[in-house]
Formats: C-alpha cells, structure tokens, sequence
C-alpha cells in the first residue's frame, strides 16, 4: 500500500480565499449566487458539498469558474510522506518536499546554489541548514549559517545565498504564493 492516496478535495477554502481576495461578504455572494448565507457557510467550512450546480453559482458569484475553484482545492488528506526516491529533481539538485497545492511549500537544494540569483518572496521563509554551511545576504547584512541553523525571512525580503561547503544541503519551507499571509508592516 503506497503512502499516499488520492483523497476528495476540500473546495470551501478556495471558495473563501476568492471571496475574501474579492473583498466580498457571504451576503453578498449569496445575493450574487441564489444561495443562502448558511449554505455558503458550511461550504466555506467544510461542513457541506456543494453539488456541481451549486458549485457553478459560487464560481459564477465569485466572478471564476468551477474548474478555477476545484484546481485551487485543498486535498482532503492531512497525511502525505514524500519518500526521496520517488521524487524527481526540479533542478539539478533541488528536490520538492511536499507534494500538491499546499499553503506550504519546502525543497531541498543539494550541493552549490548560483549565489548570483536574487531571491524576492511575498511571504515568509525559513531556511535551514541540514548539513555544510552558507552565507546569506539580506536587507544589507551578510550571514553565515551552518549545521543546524535556521534563518528566517520576512515576506519582500530581497535576498541571496550561497553554499561554503560541498555536499551543502539547505531546506527551505516557505508560505506559498497564492496564500494572502503578507499584512501591512510598520516600518
């Protein structure tokens, strides 16, 4: 038996983050849809399954399409084990730790990293060094991190990094893109 298997996807958190990125109410996509603000409501948290039908009102509401909504759908399943071996590289020497559509996203980078590269996400990151050392460079500071340390970055934080060491190995666990984690900061 593998460690994964396809589950349902759970379509009421893409529903909400589409309502909420539009700035929209339940009431509103309610009105928009012919659907009842409780019905929405249980669709949101997971409580109720909307029937296709019902799932084109929303998508209607929510100015998208069903397909639009299910692609943006979490799996149902709260369990996934990625067994290296059965991962394919992205890039030489950069594996994908998890598998999906997640509000998380981590990989691995094995070896030397091109510390020309400019990186710049709108959410928050950690790095974390499994095995060498790096040297970072952000908002002007140089760091230099090794076995077992961590480093963590703020959404807009321009930055780059480079191994010390052969055999480096770097994971870094990032807030997806698609998630509206960013909030006004004070500066």
């Amino acid at each position: 038996m593998g460690d994964h298997k396809e589950q349902p996807l759970r379509v009421g958190a893409a529903v909400r983050r589409r309502r909420r990125a539009l700035e929209l109410t339940l009431a509103v996509v309610a009105e928009r849809s012919g659907l009842s603000v409780p019905f929405l409501s249980q669709i949101e948290n997971e409580r109720a399954r909307p029937s296709q039908s019902s799932l084109e009102k929303v998508a209607d509401a929510l100015r998208t399409t069903a397909v639009e909504l299910l692609a943006a759908a979490d799996p149902a399943c709260s369990v996934d084990v990625v067994r290296a071996e059965d991962e394919p590289l992205l890039a030489p020497q950069v594996r994908s730790l998890v598998r999906g559509h997640h509000q998380m996203h981590a990989s691995e980078f094995t070896g030397d990293h091109d510390a020309g590269r400019e990186f710049q996400y709108r959410n928050d990151q950690l790095m974390y060094v499994a095995d060498g050392a790096v040297e970072i460079e952000a908002e002007g500071r140089a760091y230099r991190l090794g076995r077992g340390d961590t480093l963590y970055l703020t959404g807009g934080v321009r930055h780059r990094w480079r191994a010390t060491v052969g055999d480096t190995r770097v994971i870094v666990v990032a807030v997806a893109e698609h998630v509206e984690a960013v909030q006004d900061r004070q500066r």
